[in-house]
């Protein structure tokens, strides 16, 4: 039991830090991988507190979305690498204050938030039972919709560039 609050204490504070580090970058690959770090140690948690299921899937998930937006940062930005000095910071004052006041909010749901007790929770197996019966069931319809929503988008995204760039002669 100490060495699984030990590694799940050690990806959360990975996963922190690595959420940190995409904003304090000038750089849209380093602050993408620094991303992927962050989430990947999420999966770690959930690996860590034996919800396999979720772990591989939120690594699984989250390495498919890297790389599909790796290839949107090549296509769209000018400077993907941030080589050229670049301050990616919008609204520095309203930012902080909206940071901090969500810390705050977190911080005070999990302090004060009755979670119950850890012993009375269901075996791993079960919970990923419920969670397999929860998603082929009931959500469903709505995981299907996103995902068939998040294509025609990159579709569309895809189209109008194409349109774009053979109308300025390229």
């Amino acid at each position: 039991m100490m060495a699984q609050a030990l590694f799940t204490g050690f990806f959360g504070l990975a996963a922190i830090w690595f959420g940190v580090v995409v904003f304090r970058t000038s750089s849209m690959v380093r602050s993408a991988l620094a991303l992927l770090f962050s989430m990947a140690a999420i999966g770690g948690m959930f690996l860590a507190m034996e919800a396999e299921f979720l772990g591989v899937l939120q690594i699984m998930m989250m390495a498919t979305e890297m790389a599909i937006m790796a290839i949107f940062m090549v296509m769209y930005m000018m400077d993907p690498g941030g080589l050229g000095e670049m301050d990616m910071t919008h609204q520095r004052g309203a930012s902080l204050v909206a940071g901090v006041l969500g810390t705050v909010a977190a911080v005070g749901v999990a302090l004060l938030a009755d979670w119950g007790r850890a012993d009375e929770a269901a075996a791993p197996v079960e919970q990923t039972r419920l969670l397999g019966l929860e998603i082929m069931e009931r959500s469903m319809l709505i995981f299907e919709t996103a995902g068939v929503t998040i294509l025609t988008a990159m579709v569309a995204a895809t189209a109008i560039a194409v349109a774009g760039r053979e109308g300025r002669g390229q």
